[in-house]
């Protein structure tokens, strides 16, 4: 589609062409709701003109789903629409994994803080665990790992975020797909020195030309540097540090909850990709995560895929953001009586 108006009419006229009926409400993904934006809210001008405020800690994310709200609104005119943001479950984020280590007057003048992100994502996680388990979710102490194109971590206690891999932005944690993940943020200006770039020509390129893209001179797309690991030195480079990073993090998530009850892999990698859960997992068997081989390669999405020796309980599931923002949508109105 050429944009987002294109695309909303035309599926709003294959909805109406299966005689769907009239839609009782629209929920939207919006990635980051900033400090004040945390449970999902019904979209009036105000909203709208707050999350436009936030496009630039967003910018593959937050524009897009702005133009996606105005198009509904011009096809759907009154039908109320609700924000639900993948920043709300880190809400709960206590001040030691909130803060960076900056001067306190220039972090409150200015906003900085870590938010963190796919929190959609892992508060589904948290809920269809539970499902799977039998476990009460406040009872709980687990580490989310989100593997796709967006990459995050996020250690859970009792039900509730207390650390998460991504901060201010989304650009921060893992290796991603077009994005570098931690950096020294010297780099920053080292490039923009060197290469005569601007500030904002050096985040582009860590947002769009960095991660996987950025590491194998390949593809983002997980699959094809698999495909291509035995015989391209870059696609394996790839490959071997994003599975570090991440292996890394498992690790220090452990120390942060003072060890876990399970560890889930999610996301469209995390979902479909054996050789890349075995090789995150290898090498952390001394701190209770012990993977079975035969389960991961054969794993599909709801499974346990842990060894019986494994303190850690181990599970692949598929991740339902879209039913959790439909679930968030219906709560948000019959909580405001609409």
């Amino acid at each position: 589609m050429g944009d987002h108006d294109e695309a909303v009419r035309l599926m709003l006229t294959r909805l109406s062409a299966l005689s769907m009926p009239e839609p009782y409400a629209v929920g939207h993904r919006i990635v980051h709701g900033g400090a004040r934006l945390i449970e999902p809210t019904r979209i009036d001008d105000h909203v709208l003109g707050q999350l436009t405020d936030l496009q630039e800690l967003a910018p593959l994310h937050n524009a897009p789903g702005v133009a996606g709200i105005q198009a509904c609104r011009r096809h759907l005119g009154a039908v109320p629409m609700v924000a639900v943001f993948d920043t709300g479950f880190h809400a709960t984020l206590p001040d030691v994994a909130r803060q960076y280590a900056i001067p306190a007057e220039l972090a409150e003048r200015h906003g900085i803080r870590r938010f963190g992100f796919h929190g959609i994502s892992c508060a589904f996680i948290v809920t269809r665990y539970a499902e799977l388990t039998g476990r009460a979710t406040e009872s709980m102490n687990m580490i989310v790992l989100h593997l796709g194109n967006g990459c995050s971590a996020t250690a859970i206690r009792e039900g509730r975020s207390i650390d998460t891999s991504m901060g201010l932005t989304p650009l921060e944690g893992l290796v991603m797909g077009t994005r570098s993940g931690d950096l020294d943020p010297a780099i920053v200006g080292v490039l923009a020195a060197r290469g005569a770039l601007t500030v904002a020509e050096v985040e582009r390129a860590l947002n769009e030309r960095s991660g996987l893209l950025g590491l194998s001179g390949i593809s983002r797309d997980m699959r094809d540097l698999l495909a291509r690991e035995e015989t391209d030195s870059r696609a394996r480079r790839a490959v071997d540090l994003f599975c570090y990073r991440a292996r890394k993090y498992v690790g220090a998530y452990l120390a942060a909850l003072g060890g876990a009850d399970a560890l889930v892999f999610t996301g469209g990698i995390g979902e479909h990709a054996p050789p890349v859960r075995a090789r995150i997992c290898n090498g952390l068997e001394g701190l209770g995560v012990v993977l079975d081989d035969e389960r991961n390669a054969a794993a599909v999405p709801d499974a346990r895929i842990g060894s019986p020796r494994s303190r850690v309980d181990m599970w692949v599931i598929a991740t339902d953001e879209e039913r959790m923002i439909a679930r968030e949508t219906r709560r948000c109105l019959g909580d405001a009586g609409g």
